[in-house]
């Protein structure tokens, strides 16, 4: 199984910048895709970006355009650069991951919060 540990939450204004982080430890070799999902207060949790083993990434409609998604293999950690923040990105942020075996392994989440 694979271990997560997010970082980088926080309070921001409309229109800054936050990047969250995320470092998995355990089984490393078995990890295939990797994501951030989020859920609001009231609201279902959704996908927010994953990137596979090979790079490719995948973005919810909206944050596409201000939401950046990479991993650095070297270092097991996964990063998600979010601009032009808005107060509708207010949530809970989760790293997950999809091993090649099919299990799912999620981290224990980041408070983001964006507001004036």
């Amino acid at each position: 199984q694979v271990q997560l540990v997010e970082s980088g939450g926080g309070l921001v204004q409309p229109g800054g910048s936050l990047r969250l982080s995320c470092v998995a430890s355990g089984s490393i070799f078995a990890i295939n895709v990797m994501g951030w999902y989020r859920q609001a207060p009231g609201k279902q949790r959704e996908l927010v970006a994953d990137i596979s083993s090979r790079g490719r990434t995948n973005y919810a409609d909206s944050v596409k355009g201000r939401f950046t998604i990479s991993r650095d293999n070297a270092k097991n950690t996964m990063y998600l650069q979010m601009n032009s923040l808005k107060p509708e990105d207010t949530a809970v942020y989760a790293c997950h991951v999809d091993d090649i075996f099919g299990r799912l392994s999620w981290g224990q989440g980041t408070q983001v919060t964006v507001s004036s």
